[in-house]
């Protein structure tokens, strides 16, 4: 753990304009450099377009890079985030799952958009599409068109009042089980990662999805409590996990509050994940 007030060496947790974060990947590994770290995860929803960007800057500012994703996934009505790293860029069924994934959140964010029509709040879709930049659009953009034209205070109010579940524009996003996510990153030679499971408390179904092939646990996250970092960590050390961490940073107007490199872990974790992705084996969590 990093005491207090300080930072971690790497975040292995980043949003970047390729998904709904706020900053390109050089924006962010430029940051990141500034702050003093030496190792960043580009985690962005459903697309590795942000890679090439944050490995070459990655070289002219002496980061070291974690290509990483983020998947969204269903287990029996929990949402259930999994990020995978060091996938293969040139997997072909992973490629093609990505855009099916990509294709079905354009398809959300139309029928959101009529959605949001029928309550009076009228904002074209090509808003939506210049705020994303990257080719993942996500209900993040929607609610920043919602805030830029002033129909909400927030982005907590965008969500709470019309686009999170239950509120009148909400519509649910493409069914990929965790079974499913966790098989997707491993055919694609990566390690896949429990996300921030002290969001949805999730203990008793770590078990079950170690025997899909889940290889580690994110102890570390900007919405864990110390409570949460110890109780994930025993059962990281119980099932022979990696434990990884990262602030799940996507700017001051998405995140408030998320600061890059407050949450994470130290270079040797980031070094383990490329090693164990490059020659797989038993993980050791003796470090």
């Amino acid at each position: 753990m990093a005491a207090a007030g300080s930072l971690f060496e790497a975040d292995l947790h980043c949003h970047t304009t390729a998904s709904d974060g706020l900053l390109s990947p050089k924006e962010l590994i430029c940051l990141a450099a500034e702050l003093g770290l030496k190792g960043i995860g580009i985690t962005d929803h459903d697309t590795i377009q942000g890679w090439k960007e944050a490995e070459e800057a990655g070289a002219d500012y002496k980061i070291q890079i974690l290509k990483g994703i983020e998947l969204n996934t269903d287990w029996q009505g929990k949402e259930i985030h999994i990020l995978g790293y060091e996938l293969d860029p040139a997997a072909g069924y992973l490629i093609n799952k990505l855009k099916t994934i990509r294709e079905a959140r354009e398809q959300r964010m139309l029928d959101i958009i009529q959605r949001l029509s029928a309550q009076g709040i009228r904002i074209g879709e090509d808003e939506v599409r210049q705020l994303a930049q990257g080719e993942s659009i996500g209900r993040p953009h929607i609610a920043h068109v919602l805030l830029e034209r002033g129909f909400v205070g927030s982005i907590q109010e965008a969500f709470e009042r019309f686009i999170g579940i239950g509120a009148p524009a909400y519509v649910p996003r493409y069914r990929l089980t965790t079974e499913e996510g966790i098989a997707l990153i491993r055919e694609a030679h990566g390690i896949p990662v429990l996300a921030h499971p002290g969001m949805q408390r999730l203990e008793g179904e770590i078990s079950t999805w170690v025997k899909f092939g889940l290889q580690g646990i994110e102890v570390s996250h900007s919405e864990h409590s110390s409570a949460d970092v110890a109780r994930y960590q025993a059962l990281a050390q119980q099932y022979n996990l990696l434990m990884t961490g990262g602030s799940d940073f996507h700017g001051e107007v998405r995140k408030p509050g998320v600061e890059l490199g407050r949450w994470g872990t130290s270079l040797s974790v980031l070094q383990k994940i490329q090693e164990l992705a490059k020659f797989p084996r038993d993980i050791s969590t003796s470090e």
